[in-house]
């Protein structure tokens, strides 16, 4: 048996002249560059001593070759490790701590600092920069593009990716060649990807949403893609009329609608858009449509499971929803205390079962048996409901539910109603210590662009609309939220932030 993920995206693979990446600068990688770069890449991890099953740790900036890095080391049986580039090295030291890679393939800019920590753990090190040049391919372009496949099997590991750790460590999600294969090929199918298909790819590819949901589905599509090094409203509307597709956070959409050359006209030939990795706001869903006529096509995934739902290629894409479970995915909502499935319209905690659903979390058989139910369905983390349509719809993480004066109270509601305020761009309702309620609700809102915005205001306006006990006990007004790379409003920084607001 060949590799199972490389074999399978292989068959698919077009004619060896067809693109696979074009670069804004005009350069092309062919699917026969793909074959032979990653032929060359797995000798030459093979002679730095990658064993099948050895980790490769990767912090590097996006280029051509780092996704022939991930390929490669899928032919060679290694476990591709990607790393965020803003880690510091103090986060880097617990990661190569956790994950004991053989190779540690970082910017060449990183290399002295880093160096004692990889060889702390007893890692090798390697080179790889934005123009796809370091040691790591002075040593690929000394071997031969011929590779013979190490055999991996669909249980196999093909990754391992760290969650984003907003409470306590980050955990290692085990992914195996079936996990990543599975969930590719039915994306393919249910947004409707050809050969004939160019994706502006310009989210980055340490996330699962760039490496393994964009990447993964133009490889099975046999397509191609328009590879920016990050996202550029510029260069996305320049680059745009080569393109038929895109996918990006919300933040992507937003900075658009801040351009003024996003016309109907501009994106008439695009056939979807599509946004993920953090809530799309339902007034971006609608000022999107009027402006260009096309819906979003919002879907749920996480690192854990890839692509959970999706809203319909046909059919309503529904703001503020996430559509419907995919194909061969699994999807309740239960009690988050008993696990008993709770009736249509109830919110609860949402739990999947698929072949998507990663393997477990590494060297953690604690914490991977705390997540999963006994009939193997994953506890998400997420709360939500499905409506009398069957459309998802997500209300928050578990752990930002607050409990106020012993009631439950949903951020994601507050944040409605907040967010429907004139002069409003966006909010974050959180929970933080309070003497007397044991969390007291708090809001940080963000005001529109030359708005401005009353904190009491906004209090007073809320009293007829919420039941007194989910109102904001305070308003923050701030000039924007704090969020990770992919878009993610990061709540536990509010909550740290103010944490003292009501303990004075």
């Amino acid at each position: 048996m060949p590799s199972y993920l490389f074999a399978k995206l292989a068959a698919r693979m077009p004619s060896a002249d067809r693109t696979f990446i074009e670069t804004p600068t005009g350069r092309i990688i062919t699917y026969g560059d793909l074959v032979e770069g990653t032929g060359r890449i797995a000798r030459a991890l093979v002679a730095r001593g990658v064993r099948p099953g050895d980790r490769v740790a990767v912090q590097v900036e996006k280029s051509p070759e780092a996704v022939m890095l991930y390929l490669a080391c899928v032919r060679a049986g290694a476990v591709f490790l990607p790393l965020n580039t803003a880690y510091t090295l103090a986060e880097l030291d617990y990661f190569l701590g956790d994950a004991e890679p053989a190779l540690v393939v970082c910017d060449p800019k990183s290399r002295d600092g880093l160096t004692p920590v990889a060889e702390r753990y007893g890692a090798r090190i390697d080179t790889l920069d934005a123009e796809g040049k370091g040691s790591l391919m002075e040593r690929a372009a000394a071997e031969a593009p011929d590779f013979a496949d190490v055999e991996r099997g669909p249980d196999d590991l093909a990754a391992i990716l760290y969650t984003s750790g907003t409470t306590g460590r980050s955990k290692g999600a085990m992914l195996s060649h079936d996990n990543l294969w599975s969930n590719a090929l039915t994306l393919v199918d249910y947004w409707r990807f050809t050969s004939e298909d160019v994706l502006l790819h310009a989210l980055p590819i340490f996330h699962t949403h760039g490496l393994f949901v964009a990447t993964n589905v133009i490889l099975a599509a046999g397509a191609s893609m328009i590879f920016l090094p990050k996202f550029d409203a510029d260069e996305v509307m320049r680059l745009m009329p080569k393109a038929t597709t895109m996918m990006g956070v919300p933040t992507f959409y937003v900075r658009l609608l801040q351009h003024e050359g996003l016309t109907r006209e501009a994106t008439a030939h695009m056939r979807l858009f599509i946004s993920g990795s953090a809530p799309l706001l339902a007034d971006t869903h609608r000022a999107w449509r009027e402006r260009t006529g096309h819906a979003i096509l919002e879907r749920y995934g996480m690192t854990e499971t890839n692509m959970n739902t999706s809203n319909p290629y046909d059919g309503d894409r529904v703001a503020g929803t996430v559509g419907f479970p995919l194909p061969g995915v699994s999807l309740r909502v239960v009690d988050p205390e008993s696990g008993k499935e709770l009736p249509q319209g109830e919110i609860g905690m949402i739990e999947v079962k698929g072949p998507n659903v990663f393997k477990g979390y590494w060297r953690n058989p604690e914490k991977t048996k705390a997540e999963f139910r006994e009939d193997g369905f994953f506890i998400t983390g997420d709360l939500g409901r499905i409506d009398e349509r069957g459309y998802v719809h997500i209300v928050g993480r578990g752990k930002d539910l607050i409990i106020t004066g012993g009631y439950n109270v949903y951020p994601k509601e507050v944040e409605t109603e907040i967010d429907a305020m004139p002069g409003v761009a966006e909010s974050a309702v959180f929970g933080v210590p309070h003497p007397d309620f044991g969390e007291g609700v708090t809001a940080a809102v963000v005001p529109e662009k030359g708005a401005s915005l009353d904190a009491a205001a906004i209090v007073k306006a809320l009293e007829g609309r919420l039941a007194k006990f989910k109102q904001p006990k305070q308003v923050v007004v701030v000039p924007e939220l704090p969020r990770n790379t992919m878009g993610k409003v990061q709540k536990n920084v509010l909550r740290e932030t103010y944490k003292d607001l009501y303990m004075r």
